[in-house]
């Protein structure tokens, strides 16, 4: 087959999935109203499922960003109903109570029958920590003029524009309050967000959400597996390294984040991408073919040319994997982790933290299979973090195969400590 057939062949049958699916809104995110980098060898995905591993919610970053990955996760966004500057306030202390609670565990005690019950009863009547976190972010339309706050506004955070091979439907994309919820179960996630739609009621609606999973990692392995089979995030920053994780996490440390307002120091950028990935396609595509698009081996996750998933990518060939000409040793200059992380000089200030689940929407309208990859990911500078990585992406081959359709930009709120609450700084309190 020669190089202009494989590609018509591509893009013809990508276009018939998607027109098949039905049709889908192009519009940018709108506001309501209207692989990656590392230097150094990143950390193993544990796969315990210990019910009883808890992790502090009090410190001065947020849970649920260094934390190891969990295999289960939830991302809703909300929209405040309320205007008061003093009901939000209001709002960030219930919440912040509900995430004390909830990640501690504890028994749930009911005062009367009469009214409804305390809890889901989900998980029964004492709740465990099951590994929960709970990791608040606040997205660009909380600065806008309800609340007083334009002065208080991240310097880099704004409204999620669409890429080129983007199609975003509103219903999915943005939201003033973003809440991630990672645990060891699904139940655990659940309930958690359960009780945090139950106690806020009266100041939020939910927005969008949506459930993910990882399979559990391989032994030794560096990353859990997405839908196409292949490691996602085995280029992952050495966070565990708490320099490394100064330089690409937290804003006011990092030395391309000192300019933004005091209260935000120790924050983080969270970038979010709902990315349906069309697998039927995908699985009828010869083997080699996906190898030079990702620029690694399917099953042992190492670069071309190499044997083990931590071994340094060669990147002294030219070949390109668009263009059919690569030996399947090559890593291809057009691949996935070649343009996500092409370990130039200079490189190490567009480094960012993937943390990725899978998903499932069951089937689409025409009834293959809707699922695809809630992409999480967190840095210092969202401008040279995800929005540059991602510009010099766009175009790549794996576009054949994906659909990234919702999402936004959000700022992970600092830490805090007990007798604190979340976003505490924002109010000069």
């Amino acid at each position: 087959m020669d190089t202009q057939t494989n590609t018509s062949r591509r893009h013809l049958m990508k276009t018939a999935v998607a027109m098949a699916g039905g049709a889908v809104l192009l519009t940018a995110c709108g506001k309501k109203s209207a692989e990656q980098t590392a230097t150094s060898t990143p950390q193993t995905v544990k796969n315990e499922n210990p019910n009883a591993e808890r992790y502090d919610c009090f410190g001065t970053h947020q849970a649920g960003i260094t934390t190891p990955h969990q295999l289960f996760g939830n991302l809703t966004t909300f929209d405040l109903t309320i205007t008061d500057r003093n009901r939000l306030i209001d709002y960030f202390r219930i919440l912040t109570a509900r995430i004390e609670f909830l990640t501690q565990g504890g028994e749930i005690k009911d005062t009367d029958p009469r009214l409804p019950p305390e809890a889901s009863g989900l998980l029964g009547k004492t709740l465990r920590s099951d590994g929960l976190t709970i990791t608040v972010s606040v997205g660009d339309t909380l600065f806008d003029s309800r609340f007083g706050l334009a002065d208080k506004k991240p310097l880099r955070l704004k409204e999620m524009k669409r890429f080129p091979n983007d199609k975003l439907n509103i219903n999915w994309c943005d939201g003033d309050i973003s809440i991630q919820f990672c645990a060891h179960s699904p139940e655990t996630c659940q309930n958690a967000l359960r009780d945090i739609i139950k106690n806020t009621a009266k100041f939020a609606v939910p927005r969008w959400s949506l459930d993910g999973w990882l399979p559990k990692a391989e032994p030794g392995a560096m990353a859990a597996r997405n839908l196409f089979g292949y490691r996602d995030g085995s280029g992952n920053p050495d966070i565990s390294n708490p320099k490394i994780a100064d330089e690409v996490l937290w804003t006011g440390v990092a030395a391309n984040s000192l300019d933004e307002p005091a209260w935000a120091k120790n924050g983080s950028y969270q970038a979010v991408r709902l990315i349906r990935q069309f697998v039927e396609f995908w699985d009828r595509t010869p083997l080699q073919e996906q190898n030079t698009i990702f620029g690694r081996e399917k099953y042992s996750g190492a670069p071309l040319g190499q044997e083990k998933e931590s071994d340094t990518p060669n990147y002294t060939g030219d070949c390109r994997s668009d263009e059919g000409n690569c030996d399947g040793k090559s890593i291809p200059i057009d691949s996935h982790m070649r343009l996500g992380n092409p370990r130039n000089a200079g490189w190490e200030k567009h480094r960012i933290l993937r943390r990725p689940f899978n998903y499932s929407l069951g089937l689409a309208k025409n009834k293959q299979l809707d699922v695809g990859l809630l992409m999480i990911i967190y840095q210092a500078n969202l401008d040279d973090g995800f929005i540059f990585v991602q510009n010099a992406m766009n175009g790549e081959p794996l576009e054949e195969y994906i659909q990234p359709f919702g999402g936004g930009y959000f700022f992970t709120l600092p830490g805090f400590q007990k007798g604190e609450f979340l976003g505490q700084g924002m109010f000069d309190i």
